[in-house]
């Protein structure tokens, strides 16, 4: 309780000042450092997301599915097979997708487009001063610590890398690269009249009849993100494929009859229940390959 009124009263006087993270690594698969707040910021961050989200969600398009209520990336996949049914008018017609992924999507966040954005909701001082403790008190700074300004750093480098990045970690996090990227779907929606997009955090996809079509949105959607965002499309992970030949999105390869798990993630799940072989373990892959076409892998599970 005592903890409590120190927060609430730094807040009222405007003294608040955000710890720092405590950092650790994880593979799941991909290697990633997270950053874990302070308990006194965390139980703020949580503040912060259940005052803010309703008022946000509601600018959000319908097909951004990324850490909201009532989508998912479940949702999210049932939408692309619905949208390949319509493209291909059921399965007629070949249907070509458009996949891209950001590169080093949360550490090139800019903190002053960021801002600016937010700048624009219907918020008071005080709010906009909070929302800015919690975005600058982490930096994607790559010359020692991840936050925080370093001694003997140059000003061109100090300028370069304290205002980028959110951490990996703060439930804020996820509603603020939301919030960022919002601005890229109405873009994609409103100025280029985008019909068949999906987008989950920076995963996105774009399905068309037509190749030359996804190939002249390329360097649009390209060029957006640089000038407006400051972000830069994956060189290894865009490419434009047909339906028919399998599409690998959010840990599904999709087909037009059927999806299945990527093999690395069946890989990995076998790995897995070879060394926890526990029953509550085993329902909760059971549970995953419902969402697709797994009833072989369930039985190989099972025995």
């Amino acid at each position: 309780m005592d903890n409590i009124f120190d927060l609430f009263n730094d807040l009222k006087n405007k003294t608040y000042k955000h710890d720092g993270y405590f950092a650790f690594n994880i593979s799941d698969p991909k290697p990633r450092q997270i950053h874990k707040a302070t308990v006194r910021d965390r139980l703020l961050h949580h503040l912060i997301y259940q005052e803010l989200y309703e008022y946000f969600d509601t600018k959000f398009i319908f097909d951004s599915y990324s850490c909201r209520i009532d989508k998912g990336t479940h949702k999210a996949i049932d939408r692309f097979r619905y949208f390949f049914r319509k493209v291909s008018k059921n399965n007629t017609k070949t249907c070509f997708v458009l996949k891209c992924d950001i590169r080093k999507f949360f550490a090139n966040i800019d903190h002053a487009i960021l801002k600016k954005i937010l700048s624009k909701g219907t918020f008071d001082t005080d709010t906009l001063w909070l929302l800015e403790q919690v975005i600058d008190s982490f930096s994607s700074n790559p010359i020692g610590k991840t936050y925080g300004v370093q001694p003997n750093v140059t000003n061109s480098a100090i300028a370069e890398n304290v205002t980028k990045g959110l951490p990996l970690g703060n439930l804020t996090s996820q509603l603020l690269v939301n919030i960022y990227m919002n601005e890229f779907d109405h873009f994609m929606k409103r100025e280029l009249k985008v019909k068949y997009y999906i987008r989950y955090a920076d995963d996105f996809v774009i399905l068309s009849d037509s190749k030359d079509y996804l190939e002249e949105l390329l360097p649009k959607i390209s060029l957006f993100l640089s000038e407006n965002l400051k972000l830069s499309l994956h060189p290894d992970k865009v490419f434009i494929k047909t339906f028919a030949s399998g599409v690998d999105f959010l840990g599904w390869v999709h087909f037009p009859e059927h999806r299945v798990l990527r093999t690395s993630t069946k890989r990995r799940m076998m790995k897995n229940i070879s060394k926890d072989s526990k029953p509550e373990t085993i329902q909760s892959y059971l549970g995953l390959i419902k969402h697709g076409n797994g009833y072989k892998l369930g039985e190989k599970i099972k025995s």
